[in-house]
């Protein structure tokens, strides 16, 4: 590995100071990920970084996943790793907490750099394949950070606070809007709510409920309301017939032998009948004496 801040002197930077201070630099790359070292700087910190994250990317290039390519904007202010399609920001690594920049000799491919994370205040070590252009991308981080530090001293400091607060706005700028979009899941979760709960006083809708014999279950309190017929007219009043008490329950004239005329029947049989109807009548006159006479009475 190779610290890429140990330049010759004779060596001239490869791009405009304008370039990186009004605009940044584009590198499409591989990214192999990012791990946790243990210190900030150091060859050997690097070098088991890169190990470590090649034999994940073997494991997952196995598996049949391929290396993620990605978009670096290096720039004064920091390194931008975007997705190249959608253009997300997927790390935002700000120049001052870069610690340690380096390219394998080995491997023209692999470059790295060392980065303090702003909320775990952990340093990880980020890893990518830059298809043999390690070492330009290396010197144009080495000339970012130069042009960084001269502002620094041309501003007595002042800038460097002044990125740093803007760097603390842009992250809580970031928190709101991730705010703001809960917010906006919550309240499109009302509105749906209210949308299924009818409002008061409308009709329901609900079918009313059967019993076993899917029939509609009476209640002497809450009596069955007519519903409306299908073109919106209200039901016709229920016509009440006079109950005919002549009738029985299957809607025929009780039989009654005594009174049915002779013409009725033959002679003969209307001859035993009238003597039942005589028998059945002294029959009830005799029960009318016995339950007029006294209970106590012995004679009975």
């Amino acid at each position: 590995m190779n610290r890429a801040f140990n330049r010759k002197k004779d060596k001239s930077w490869m791009h405009t100071p304008e370039a990186l201070a009004k605009h940044y630099i584009p590198y499409n790359v591989k990214f192999l990920g990012n791990t946790e070292v243990e210190a900030p700087k150091g060859t050997e910190v690097v070098k088991d970084a890169v190990r470590k994250l090649k034999f994940q990317r073997h494991i997952k290039k196995s598996e049949g996943q391929k290396t993620p390519k990605v978009e670096l904007q290096i720039s004064i202010y920091g390194v931008k790793i975007l997705d190249t399609k959608t253009k997300d920001v997927q790390h935002n690594c700000q120049l001052h907490r870069i610690s340690f920049c380096a390219d394998d000799k080995t491997d023209k491919r692999i470059f790295t750099f060392i980065c303090k994370d702003s909320e775990s205040n952990k340093h990880l070590c980020y890893v990518f394949d830059s298809e043999k252009c390690a070492e330009e991308i290396t010197l144009t981080i080495g000339q970012a950070f130069d042009l960084a530090y001269k502002k620094f001293l041309e501003s007595g400091g002042k800038d460097v606070e002044t990125r740093k607060q803007i760097g603390t706005l842009q992250k809580r700028i970031q928190e709101l809007e991730t705010e703001n979009s809960e917010l906006k899941h919550q309240l499109q979760d009302l509105e749906e709510q209210l949308m299924i709960v009818p409002p008061a006083g409308s009709i329901s809708t609900k079918p009313l409920s059967t019993d076993m014999f899917d029939m509609v279950p009476f209640s002497a309190v809450t009596p069955l309301v007519p519903k409306m017929a299908s073109n919106g007219c209200p039901p016709p009043p229920p016509t009440t017939l006079p109950p005919d008490t002549r009738k029985d329950l299957f809607g025929s004239e009780p039989f009654d032998p005594f009174t049915c005329g002779s013409a009725d029947f033959p002679p003969d049989i209307q001859s035993k009948l009238d003597e039942m109807q005589e028998g059945f009548k002294m029959g009830l006159t005799l029960e009318g004496t016995v339950f007029a006479l006294d209970p106590l009475d012995s004679r009975c």
